[in-house]
C-alpha cells in the first residue's frame, strides 16, 4: 500500500516527477506514479483522488506545467497533505506554473516548492518530514541524512584548504 502518491498531468513530466519518487525509494517509503490531468481526464483524476484516503495514502504529490492546476484541483478534493511541483515546459519556463500552484484560496492550501527537478526532490523530501512525524524510525532516517549532507559540506572545505 503507497504512503505517498505521485500525480503527474502528462507523460512529459515523468522524468521530472521521478526525482519525487527516487527521494522516496532511499528512505524504504512506498509510493505509486500515475498520469491524471485535472483537464484532460478530469472525471478519472476525481475517481483517483477519491480513492486515495481509502487505500490508506497519507501524501500527495502532484505536478503539471504551464498554468495547470492538478494540485489544486487534488487539494481541493482531499484532507491529506498536497505538495504541488510546478514544472517547465512552458514559454515561461514555469513561472506561470509556480503561479497557479501556490496561488490558493483560503482554506485549500497546496504545500509548493521549487520548479522542476529541484522542486521535485524536495517534494520528496517534505512529504516524508511529514510522515515521519508519526515515525520515529523514519524521523530518525533523514536526521541521519541531514547528518550526511553536514559532513559533506565539511568534507568539501577540507578540500578547499588543502
Amino acid at each position: 500500500m503507497p504512503q505517498v502518491a505521485i500525480a503527474m498531468g502528462s507523460d512529459s513530466d515523468l522524468e521530472t516527477m521521478k526525482e519525487a519518487a527516487k527521494v522516496l525509494q532511499e528512505f524504504g517509503i512506498e509510493n505509486e506514479i500515475v498520469v491524471t490531468s485535472a483537464h484532460r481526464s478530469p472525471k478519472r483524476t476525481h475517481q483517483w483522488a477519491l480513492e486515495l484516503e481509502k487505500r490508506g495514502v497519507e501524501v500527495v504529490i502532484a505536478g503539471a506545467g504551464m498554468a495547470a492546476h492538478l494540485a489544486g484541483v487534488l487539494a481541493s478534493l482531499l484532507t491529506i497533505p498536497v505538495i504541488g511541483v510546478p514544472l517547465e515546459g512552458s514559454p515561461l519556463q514555469g513561472l506561470d506554473s509556480l503561479l497557479s500552484t501556490v496561488q490558493m484560496p483560503p482554506g485549500i492550501p497546496v504545500a509548493t516548492v521549487a520548479i522542476g527537478k529541484a522542486g521535485a526532490k524536495n517534494a520528496g523530501f517534505l512529504a516524508l518530514q511529514i510522515l515521519a512525524l508519526k515515525d520515529e524510525e523514519l524521523k530518525k532516517k533523514l536526521l541521519a541524512h541531514r547528518e550526511r549532507l553536514e559532513k559533506e559540506i565539511e568534507e568539501k572545505n577540507r578540500k578547499l584548504k588543502g
